[in-house]
C-alpha cells in the first residue's frame, strides 16, 4: 500500500506548510496522523482535516508512505530532509544569484556575524572544495 517516490530527478516541491509536517516525519518515522494532529493543530492553529489533507497529498507526490498497522495508518518520509535541501538550495541560489555561489556567499556572510568557530569550518570546507586547476 505504501507508494514509492517518483524517480524523477528532482523531489516535488513541497508548500511551506508541507515542510513544517515533513519535518516531523523526518524527525520520528513512522507516526500515526493522530500524533502529528496533536502537534501541529495546537501549534500551526491548524484544522485536523487540513493535516490530513495535507498527507495525503504527499502521499500522492510520493514524498510520504503509508502502511496499515493495527486499526490506523502510519506515515513515514520517503524521501531524506537532505534532498530536499538539496533540492531546495540550488533552486533558490539559481533563481536569486543566477546559480553563481560567490554572490549569494558574500551576501549571507556580509549579513550576519560569524563565531570563530564558524569561520574556521566555512574556511575548512571551502579549502576542501577549492578546485586546485584555478589557482
Amino acid at each position: 500500500m505504501s507508494k514509492k517516490p517518483p524517480s524523477s530527478k528532482l523531489p516535488p516541491t513541497l508548500s511551506a506548510q508541507e515542510w513544517k509536517l515533513m519535518d516531523l516525519l523526518w524527525a520520528k518515522s513512522p507516526q500515526p496522523a493522530y500524533d502529528l494532529i496533536e502537534t501541529l493543530a495546537p501549534r500551526e492553529k491548524w484544522h485536523p482535516n487540513t493535516i490530513r489533507t495535507m498527507l495525503a497529498r504527499l502521499v500522492r507526490k510520493g514524498v510520504v508512505g503509508v502502511e496499515p498497522y493495527k486499526n490506523l495508518y502510519l506515515y513515514s518520509a520517503l524521501q531524506s530532509r537532505e534532498r530536499y535541501v538539496a533540492a531546495e538550495s540550488g533552486s533558490f541560489l539559481e533563481r536569486v544569484f543566477g546559480g553563481a555561489l560567490r554572490p549569494a556567499l558574500l551576501h549571507f556572510a556580509s549579513r550576519q556575524r560569524l563565531s570563530p568557530e564558524e569561520v574556521r569550518e566555512m574556511k575548512r570546507i571551502l579549502d576542501e572544495n577549492t578546485d586546485p586547476k584555478q589557482s
